[in-house]
């Protein structure tokens, strides 16, 4: 089962934590994941993707506007309705609005008809209420609950068949 993951990036913090996500979906068996940055998304492997992760560096307090056109343009080109999606995030600051950038992603995957997964508290610690979000610079502190919710995610895909 394939599984994808689009991110935008500026710095690299957004690409690198989507490796700790990857690293986590192939911890299930049957799982091909791969990460694909907003300039060089392999459309055909997203179309085919059961699922989709959306990555996004947090300004301003929510999304970039190169992911916000992105996410306007892409559903129906790649066939994204009925998709298992979900949505991480990184920021600076703790309350540098990481969470309100992932909710503003996923009202996006929402309108375009993806079914919306984070897990929430249904598997205990660490709870995931809407995507990770990890701040810099100690991204790597971070690593397992990504990984977690990679695992989490592909779980979850494989168990929706």
């Amino acid at each position: 089962m394939k599984l994808s993951i689009v991110y935008d990036t500026r710095s690299g913090n957004t690409a690198h934590m989507a490796e700790y996500i990857i690293e986590g979906m192939r911890q299930v068996e049957g799982v091909e994941a791969r990460a694909f940055d907003l300039d060089a998304v392999d459309e055909q492997y997203v179309r085919e993707s059961a699922a989709l992760i959306v990555g996004t560096p947090t300004y301003n307090g929510t999304f970039t506007a190169r992911l916000k056109g992105w996410l306007e343009s892409a559903p129906s080109k790649l066939k994204l309705a009925g998709k298992l999606g979900g949505a991480y995030a990184t920021a600076a600051y703790i309350h540098g609005g990481g969470d309100v950038a992932i909710q503003a992603t996923l009202m996006h995957m929402l309108v375009a008809g993806m079914l919306i997964y984070s897990s929430g508290a249904a598997f205990g610690a660490p709870v995931i209420h809407f995507g990770p979000v990890a701040i810099a610079p100690d991204l790597d502190s971070f690593s397992e609950l990504f990984r977690t919710y990679g695992r989490r995610m592909a779980q979850q895909a494989v168990a929706l068949g």
